[in-house]
Parts: structure tokens; sequence; C-alpha cells
């Protein structure tokens, strides 16, 4: 690390070290330890301005005090078909780990339809995914590997990837951008699989308006990628739609010997059994100091994306667009509308 960026980050600390007392309590439950690596994320997502990465660390650790993120492992989302209904259509699990001791978390875009709980439900449940993650993966796979591991690879599978994905572009953004201001520099590398036309004609689009060190992290394979995927990572951490045979990202139960399903998207994966019943504990744990849990999703304030990304997102809007109008879609595609946030 060069001096320039060690003066930055003790310029950074320095800034830290004279926020409010809740502020601090929340940074605790953020950098686990690891303080330097923490403030260091912030900074590369900011270029290294320091200034502009304290108002950003800030910015975030006042948005976890207000929406109460801290615990948020401690509510769960009930009763459990609540849960399994948000799983099935939320496609996002935790398959293995690279031989460097990555996590390997499996995003199926599209075939996600986000169509069975209300959008709270459904953001309540991504931002417990990044904080299990947080407080739980990335701490075990740091004491299992010996150093510490503060990132994870996505392969984000477009089987299935249809115009109508322009229906979830308002909730898709608040996601991303709760995890672009709160979440910075978790992902080392995105693998993008199983790709149709559609995503091909709006990366042309979209890639240049990246930043570079975004457009570094991702890559677009062929097919369902599994020959590049098998240099970093053994075939059995390879998500389900990535494998030889695999039918997309579609279900598949659990045996009836009671093996364990390898379809990392279902609640029945063990992955996501663990975090299930985690925040059931943590529940348990907090009941004393909290009324009777209610069936009913936590509603998080959603922060206002950079406007740099909001102009992709209106230049995807535009791509689709016109790729409904080109497959003479135009009369049944003005009907979709975007869901209510």
């Amino acid at each position: 690390m060069g001096m320039a960026n060690q003066e930055a980050i003790q310029q950074f600390q320095a800034l830290m070290d004279k926020v409010d007392q809740p502020l601090k309590n929340s940074f605790k439950k953020v950098h686990q330890g690891f303080v330097t690596e923490t403030l260091t994320r912030f900074l590369k997502a900011r270029d290294w301005n320091v200034a502009k990465a304290h108002k950003m660390l800030v910015d975030c650790l006042q948005w976890r005090v207000q929406n109460e993120i801290d615990t948020i492992l401690a509510k769960p989302i009930v009763p459990t078909e609540l849960y399994r209904s948000v799983r099935d259509t939320q496609l996002v699990g935790l398959s293995g780990y690279t031989r460097e001791g990555l996590p390997v978390v499996a995003v199926g875009v599209g075939q996600s339809t986000y169509d069975k709980a209300s959008v709270h439900y459904y953001v309540q449940s991504h931002i417990q995914m990044n904080e299990y993650r947080d407080c739980v993966v990335l701490p075990n796979a740091t004491k299992k590997c010996g150093k510490h591991i503060s990132t994870c690879i996505k392969i984000l599978d477009m089987t299935g990837l249809r115009l109508s994905a322009l229906n979830q572009i308002k909730l898709l953004t608040a996601i991303s951008t709760i995890d672009d201001l709160n979440y910075p520099e978790k992902t080392d590398t995105y693998y993008v699989v199983n790709v149709p036309y559609i995503f091909s004609a709006c990366w042309k689009v979209v890639k240049p308006l990246l930043q570079e060190r975004t457009r570094k992290k991702i890559q677009v394979l062929q097919g369902s990628g599994k020959d590049e995927l098998l240099k970093i990572m053994d075939y059995s951490s390879l998500p389900h739609f990535c494998r030889q045979g695999a039918s997309g990202s579609s279900r598949v139960v659990a045996a009836a010997n009671g093996t364990t399903t390898t379809n990392c998207f279902s609640l029945d994966h063990a992955s996501h059994q663990q975090l299930y019943n985690y925040v059931k504990q943590q529940a348990e744990l907090d009941e004393s100091d909290s009324p009777p849990l209610k069936q009913g999703s936590v509603h998080v304030s959603y922060p206002e994306p950079d406007p740099e990304d909001a102009k992709i997102v209106k230049t995807i809007e535009s791509e689709l667009h016109k790729l409904g109008d080109y497959n003479g879609l135009n009369n049944s595609f003005s009907r979709v509308r975007v869901n209510g946030m």
C-alpha cells in the first residue's frame, strides 16, 4: 500500500474518531474488527477522496441507525410459508467457495419474479442476506483460511430474462443503490452466464457508461460458464445452473432420503437453512427486550441513486423499449408498469 493511501486511511480514521457514539457503535458492527480494511473499502468506492469517503460512511451509518439495520437479523420474515415464497421468487443463494476461500453467491436474475410479497419483504430479505454474509459467512471464511476474507464473487444467471424485466427495474434499482452506498466493494467479480440476446443488446449500450473499476469486475462468460468457473472453484461449489445437464434455475426439492437439494436458491438448501435458523435464534435472544414478534415486513428507507446510476437505469429502460418495438411488441409492452415503491 502506497504512502498516499496510508495517509488517506489515517485521515479517515481521525475523522471517524469524532463521530457521535451511536454511529461509532454501528461502525463496530460494520467493520467486525477490521477497521483499516473497512475504511479502505469506502475509500476505494470514492477513488481515495477522504472527504467523499467520510461522507459516504457517515451516511451509511446514519442509514443503519435510522433503519435499525444492526438488529435486522433478529427480525425473521414469518410465517415460514411467506419466507419460502420470497425465496422462490428472489433467487439468491450461497453455492460454495472459491479455492481462495471467497464465498460464491449465485443470483437467478432472469427467473426472479419478485411477485409473491411486497417489495419491503424483498428488500428486508436482501439486507438480511448481506448482514449474514458480513457477520457470519465472511468471518467464518476468514477463520478457515487464516487470512482476511472480505469479498465474495457473484454468478449471475440470465436464463429466462425477458422484456418484462422492466417491471422490476425500480425494485432492483433500490436494492442496487442500497448495496452501492452501504456495502461498497463487497463483490470481487461478477460472472454473467446463460446470456440471452436481450442482455447482450443492453450490455453493449450500458458497458461504456460504467466506471472502469466496475467494468473490470464484470465478466460475461460463454454459455453456462462452467469451464471458466472451474478454474477458480471445485465442481461442488458450482451453482446448479452452471453444471452439466442443469435446466436453468429450476427448483430442485430435497430428496426423500434427507439429502440436501443442490439448488442454492431453495429454502431447503443448507445455506438458507443456516441463515433461517440463525435469524430465528437471534429473534429469540432479542425477545426479552422487544414486544412479541408479529407478521409484517421491515420498512427500510431507500437512498437516492447516484445520478450516474440513474442515467444507466434510464438507458436500460430505453433499450428495453427499443427491443419491444423492434420485436413488434409495442402494444403489449405499453401495458407494463413499474411496481410502485
